[in-house]
């Protein structure tokens, strides 16, 4: 379920395993230091640049590693300036990357703030039924180096969009690992992904700024709870209870709610973070009051906030979203009774910006064309 390259990325090294394939290679221990301060404080956009180390060490990194395992294939941008990146990797297997824009009261856009979000996965093994990610299945897990370089590939991005980025470690603000796949599902390239995003010598991007998302693997999250590094936990829930939850998302059949809300407590009580519960709302599936009810007694159990998004439409899938008067009872029934929510504005529908949805016309696109 791997892809196995000639060579892996650099952007997969931690500093204490380069340190040991340089030490190994009898290059001094200081040089692991120096190439990870070109890759992620310089931004370097190839070995040359790395001026500071001996022409011999740059050829045998370069020997050794893929300095860009994926390629840029297309960028769309949204009329809300929603920016999609399609990217295509060693394996000519294609991901998606979404930079997602707020602007702020009084400032340019190049001084918005940024929420990037990112692939684990090539296709997904959920099969949850409104999602376009899913519909080909899992072809496979990324690695550690893939997940980090599409952060590297909008980091070069902004820093030619604007002169800010230069000056900062990681040119946005949040990160949120909610694109293709299931995090959870690719777990140990996950961790090993965000140890280097989080690293010093790394990104330097602090916990408490990236977000996993899950629908609802119980013992990742358990697991994902123990770990010293807290990150914030967002459960696709998408359903109040089990019989609603069944229809659209297979994962509940293997960890029903009974299961599945006691492993969001722990995980909310060992971090002292509060759990974010998203609900995509469906028009005749999940979107009754009854169901905003139930919702709202679970959310208020768990002392999370609620992410109501309305259903963005894939072709070929038979969901559509409800009406913004429908968005708004549903809305109500949580407020009324404590519960922190937000309805997100939509983002991104004319660039096909939901999860799988512009790498799927990529790949119809693609088979039309051999065939």
């Amino acid at each position: 379920m791997n892809f196995a390259p000639d060579r892996p990325p650099i952007f997969g090294e931690t500093l204490a395993s380069l340190t040991a394939r340089l030490s190994a290679a009898g290059e001094p221990a200081y040089r692991a230091r120096q190439v990870l301060d070109w890759l992620y404080k310089k931004r370097a956009a190839g070995w040359d640049e790395m001026t500071n180390l001996p022409r011999s060490l740059r050829a045998r990194l370069a020997d050794e590693f893929d300095f860009d395992p994926s390629t840029l294939v297309s960028h769309r941008q949204s009329a809300d300036v929603t920016d999609k990146l399609l990217l295509e990797l060693r394996d000519r297997a294609l991901i998606e990357t979404v930079i997602i824009r707020a602007p702020q009261e009084g400032v340019g856009l190049d001084h918005s703030r940024k929420t990037i979000c990112i692939s684990t996965q090539v296709g997904c093994a959920m099969g949850c039924r409104f999602c376009a990610s899913g519909l080909a299945g899992l072809k496979r897990h990324l690695s550690a180096g893939e997940i980090v370089h599409q952060l590297i590939q909008v980091c070069r991005r902004e820093d030619a969009r604007t002169p800010r980025a230069r000056a900062e470690l990681a040119s946005f603000d949040n990160i949120v690992v909610m694109g293709m796949g299931e995090p959870l599902h690719n777990y140990d390239a996950l961790l090993g992904a965000l140890a280097i995003v989080n690293a010093g010598w790394g990104l330097g991007f602090g916990a408490r700024r990236i977000t996993v998302s899950t629908s609802g693997l119980v013992p990742q999250i358990r697991r994902l709870a123990a770990e010293p590094v807290g990150f914030r936990l967002a459960v696709s829930l998408h359903g109040a209870t089990d019989e609603v939850r069944e229809q659209i998302m297979p994962v509940n059949r293997r960890w029903p709610l009974a299961e599945l809300l006691p492993a969001i407590r722990e995980f909310a009580a060992r971090h002292g973070r509060m759990v974010t519960l998203e609900f995509i709302l469906i028009e005749d599936v999940n979107d009754r009051l009854d169901q905003a009810g139930r919702l709202a007694a679970i959310a208020a159990d768990l002392h999370a906030h609620v992410n109501l998004i309305p259903y963005n439409a894939v072709e070929g899938l038979p969901w559509r979203r409800p009406d913004a008067a429908r968005q708004q009872r549903f809305l109500r029934v949580l407020a009324e009774r404590g519960v922190s929510a937000t309805l997100r504005r939509e983002k991104g529908h004319d660039i096909d910006a939901a999860c799988g949805q512009l790498r799927l016309r990529a790949e119809r696109e693609r088979a039309g064309a051999a065939g």
